[in-house]
């Protein structure tokens, strides 16, 4: 198999788990217990990884459904922190992002991301801008695993479907992909990933993550 591009989702993927500091910072400052603050969290983060709510309008949004009062003031601490809490990386997948780009494979980040977690990511991490293509599903009101995004980052890196690579933590989202005829990978971890490579008898010279 001749691979020409290889398109990564961001979230436990490229980034290592969200920061458990920020995390245990975010439900002390919202005011709500841990498991109210899980299930309104999750309750509304398609909207705003959509692009319907902003980061400001989401946090908004959570604490007027559990009925507490916040000021602008706090709402924009708690976002800002939301957004830190996700700008972790896997050091050994940005090696390995580099190590494909200067074999001429095409790279790209799919991400369902809101507005300020993407902004604290690209002001973050320099790296970023080493991908050929960035897709965040703000920018487009489309989320993984409609088969539009994915229409719309392959027609970006101008490869047809069998061409390209996608690794994605979530399993709805490989099976959308692998439907349309790319070839995936459902990640759980370096090691897994590696044993998936070989099983997908790539071209010799395709580069492997140093690990493998």
């Amino acid at each position: 198999m001749q691979l020409r591009a290889v398109i990564f989702d961001y979230g436990m993927v490229l980034s290592g788990p969200p920061d458990s500091t920020i995390q245990a910072r975010l439900i002390q400052l919202s005011g709500l217990s841990p498991a109210l603050a899980e299930s309104l969290y999750w309750k509304h983060r398609r909207d705003y990884d959509q692009g319907i709510l902003s980061g400001l309008e989401y946090w908004r949004t959570i604490f007027n459904e559990a009925g507490v009062d916040k000021s602008a003031e706090q709402i924009a601490e708690l976002a800002a922190l939301d957004a830190r809490m996700w700008t972790t990386c896997d050091p050994a997948l940005v090696h390995w992002q580099a190590q494909l780009k200067q074999a001429g494979i095409q790279t790209a980040i799919l991400s369902n991301i809101g507005d300020l977690v993407k902004e604290s990511i690209v002001g973050t991490f320099p790296w970023v801008q080493n991908f050929d293509v960035l897709v965040w599903s703000y920018q487009l009101r489309l989320l993984k695993p409609d088969p539009a995004i994915f229409h719309y980052a392959l027609k970006q890196l101008g490869v047809e479907p069998a061409q390209a690579l996608f690794i994605d933590d979530i399993e709805e989202n490989v099976v959308a992909a692998k439907a349309m005829g790319i070839e995936t990978v459902l990640y759980q971890g370096i090691a897994a990933l590696c044993d998936r490579l070989h099983e997908l008898n790539l071209d010799p010279s395709f580069p492997y993550p140093a690990t493998c």
